[in-house]
């Protein structure tokens, strides 16, 4: 930087001339300032990370300059933040560390944070304030790995490049190195099978329309919503290779998908020497076949996908792989042979690669690490806070292994995780004679829906010493808002004692709510495979929510505030419907039909309120859901086909046998503004209506067909506004107003939670309104 670009800062009056001194010696303005020798001589280029943080912060980017260090001989990535005011400077290992750097200064030092999601970073001041001293901080593992194989299904399968830009650089701000990227992974299969007797049509037949697809590489569906055109593939397969440079730029790892075996059913047919596996059926779909990888077809196959995937991608040095997946078979398979075999072809196309699999219920088992490099392995361990007694270096063989989450199922929009679990087992784990412990793993099935607990969870790869949840939860609070409130704090502890305060031993996320569930008296969960019972006391979160509405007006107006506190009480209005479900069944149960048409408007009411709520958030809008769909389809017809995709998935996933006969649907249970009003609440309407029927004329229920309801909303194609719509600070108010005071209730809907509830509910009975 020249002294005429120093003084076009602008430097506030005041100011000593010591201190502008420091900033002209210590500011380098960034990349951008680099000569070209200059930039050839450094480690790495910095000018993404500069991109980045223009990005994220453009009002200040220019008070920020970046220096590249190299990797010491641990090879542990590190930076280092030091700077007077208005003069901010970051050196780092990579540029993902450098926009780490970035992220500790803006939580830590400038006391705001740009979360997954939601973001205060508008308070940031004009000038950058200055560190006390330099601070020094280094990943305490090598492996810090972002997404679940079903990410970008349940996240969202026609997001565009913009979307994805702005998630890899707040993963980075996080402190992530590798993220999983599967856009676009149709495109080498489609390649290299057109090879061994498929057309071009027949593939597309195949493969199955975009939200789905995650499925379909883990071997457990295909064709779903398809065909798909030429057009969708190549069109997938670019914003794919746009999506792995963007992150080989930022110095993150794109762990791509690796080949395993996966072929059509009728793959044998085609090739009547290759031995075929047939795979059986998942929830209701026919799994694809898996090619027997110790058969001389599946080394040429192998070849012919690799080949086409670094044509269409470039390379890496990660592939996931996750064989016999979730009740795959065998059949006469040598599982280590086959094992050996998978990683031979890996190795061969890719040598030095690191084979990448999830641990998750048997997989991998003893059979498949015993035919392998296990140096050349990666275990994403999905149960590490889930079930105790765990013992992963017995129980794979010293096999590295990464500490991994899985918080939420589907996308769920639901808040909590087993963080006190996270913060003792994590160090417990890395810190025990002979670990194996090699790193982190956020794994969500769908992401953006709880930015404390990522926070949280990527913050344990860079602590060099127990992380204290308490403390953490207060400094969280102290910047997620802009800066220290004392309301903030005491709805940031109540939060952490109930929903981010979970046990181990069963489940790894929190319950969901009953207001999306299939219409029953007795229903315990919306999705089949959910915790059926509150996992911690509900009053916390009622607090919390009460709390929140007391922050200050100034950390209100922020991103992050609005965020959280739709969050906070749409949890408040989900903990009410466990409580409320119960007293109609007993009210119905009785023949009480005033009690019961009382209660009853109070759950039409809450699911109203619950529209409301979400329609003032644009993360929570059916039209956000569904917005870029169209701008995929070449046609009318596939616009439609992909409208189908990207609604069924949230619904009914699949046909009637999925969804009825093997529990599929609502296994997302989004909380959607539009997709509550038009379906979740037209459900119970349907429900609660027949009941009263039968309660007026002493007759049994009529049964609605829920399928057929769900059904024609997912293959509707009717619009759904993108713009939020009402004030979420007022709706909050209204529905914290309007909820029951609860003392305790305990977790559970059972008599407790009745019990604390019993007065307000017999009032509300006998004047036969509730009072909204």
């Amino acid at each position: 930087m020249n002294l005429r670009e120093l003084m076009r800062r602008q430097l506030p009056l005041g100011r000593t001339a010591a201190h502008a001194l420091l900033a002209l010696l210590t500011a380098t303005a960034g990349p951008v300032a680099l000569s070209p020798t200059a930039r050839a001589a450094a480690p790495f280029d910095t000018s993404p990370a500069a991109a980045s943080i223009q990005r994220l912060m453009p009002r200040q980017a220019d008070q920020v300059s970046l220096v590249a260090t190299a990797r010491p001989a641990s090879g542990a990535d590190s930076f280092t933040v030091s700077g007077a005011a208005g003069a901010i400077q970051v050196q780092g290992t990579s540029p993902a560390t450098l926009l780490t750097g970035l992220g500790w200064y803006l939580r830590h030092v400038a006391g705001v944070d740009i979360g997954f999601p939601g973001d205060s970073s508008s308070r940031l001041p004009a000038t950058l304030p200055a560190l006390a001293r330099p601070f020094t901080d280094a990943a305490v593992v090598p492996h810090r790995y972002a997404l679940n194989d079903t990410d970008n299904g349940y996240s969202g399968a026609y997001r565009g490049f913009a979307d994805y830009q702005r998630e890899f650089d707040v993963l980075a701000l996080h402190g992530i190195n590798e993220v999983y990227l599967t856009v676009g992974a149709e495109q080498p299969y489609y390649q290299a099978l057109q090879q061994f007797g498929y057309s071009a049509a027949e593939l597309r037949s195949w493969i199955p329309a975009p939200a789905h697809q995650p499925w379909w590489l883990l071997q457990n569906i295909s064709g779903f919503a398809g065909p798909v055109s030429e057009q969708l593939v190549n069109s997938r397969a670019a914003l794919g290779r746009r999506l792995c440079d963007q992150l080989r730029s930022l110095g993150l790892t794109p762990v791509l998908p690796g080949f395993y075996g996966t072929v059509p059913t009728d793959f044998a047919s085609r090739n009547p020497t290759a031995k075929v596996v047939a795979q059986g059926s998942w929830v209701g779909f026919t799994r694809d076949s898996w090619l027997d990888p110790t058969d001389p077809a599946f080394g040429r196959l192998a070849a012919a996908y690799y080949t086409a995937q670094r044509a269409a991608f470039g390379d890496s040095s990660m592939y996931k792989m996750d064989p016999l997946h979730e009740g795959g078979t065998a059949g006469s398979v040598d599982v280590t042979a086959a094992a050996g075999a998978i990683q031979h072809a890996l190795l061969t196309a890719h040598p030095g690669a690191t084979w990448v699999v999830l641990g998750w219920q048997a997989n991998p088992d003893a059979a498949l690490l015993a035919g392998v490099d296990r140096n050349r392995m990666l275990i994403l361990d999905g149960l590490s806070d889930r079930y105790d007694d765990l013992d992963r270096e017995s129980a794979w063989g010293g096999t590295p292994y990464a500490f991994g989450t899985i918080p939420d199922f589907g996308g769920k929009s639901t808040l909590g995780a087993n963080t006190g679990v996270w913060v003792a087992r994590f160090r417990q784990w890395l810190t025990k004679t002979n670990s194996a412990e090699r790193g982190i793993a956020y794994l969500p099935e769908g992401t953006g829906t709880d930015p404390a607990a990522f926070a949280l969870f990527t913050d344990l790869a860079w602590a060099n010493s127990p992380v204290d949840q308490a403390a953490w939860f207060q400094e969280y609070a102290n910047s997620r808002y802009g800066g220290p409130d004392p309301q903030a704090a005491a709805a940031w502890e109540q939060l952490r004692q109930g929903p981010y305060g979970m046990p181990s031993g069963s489940w790894d996320e929190p319950q969901d709510s009953l207001f999306t569930a299939r219409p029953s008296l007795t229903a315990t969960s919306t999705a089949s495979w959910s915790p059926t019972a509150l996992r911690y006391p509900a009053a916390g979160v009622q607090n919390a929510l009460n709390d929140l509405l007391k922050v200050a007006p100034d950390r209100q107006a922020t991103d992050a505030y609005r965020f959280d506190l739709v969050s906070t009480a749409r949890q408040a209005l989900d903990n009410r419907s466990r409580v409320l479900l119960p007293l109609i069944d007993t009210a119905y149960t009785a023949e009480d039909l005033g009690a019961f048409r009382a209660l009853v408007a109070e759950w039409n009411a809450d699911e109203a309120a619950l529209d409301r709520l979400a329609a003032t958030d644009t993360r929570s809008l059916t039209g956000s859901w569904l917005a870029n769909v169209p701008g995929w389809g070449a046609t009318a017809a596939e616009r439609d086909q992909l409208q189908y995709d990207a609604r069924s998935v949230i619904t009914t996933w699949g046909d009637r046998a999925q969804a009825d006969d093997s529990g599929l649907r609502d296994y997302a249970a989004r909380e959607y503004s539009g997709l509550v009003a038009d379906l979740y609440a037209k459900r119970w309407a349907a429900y609660f209506a027949s009941l009263d029927a039968a309660l007026t004329h002493h007759t049994s229920p009529v049964p609605v067909d829920f399928f057929a309801m769900d059904d024609a909303w997912a293959r509707s194609t009717a619009g759904y506004p993108t713009s939020t719509a009402g004030d979420p600070v007022a709706v909050a108010t209204a529905i914290a107003a309007a909820l029951p005071s609860l003392a305790d209730p305990g977790p559970g809907p059972g008599p407790a939670a009745r019990n604390t509830c019993c007065a307000y509910e017999r009032t509300v009975a006998r004047r036969g309104s509730v009072g909204r």
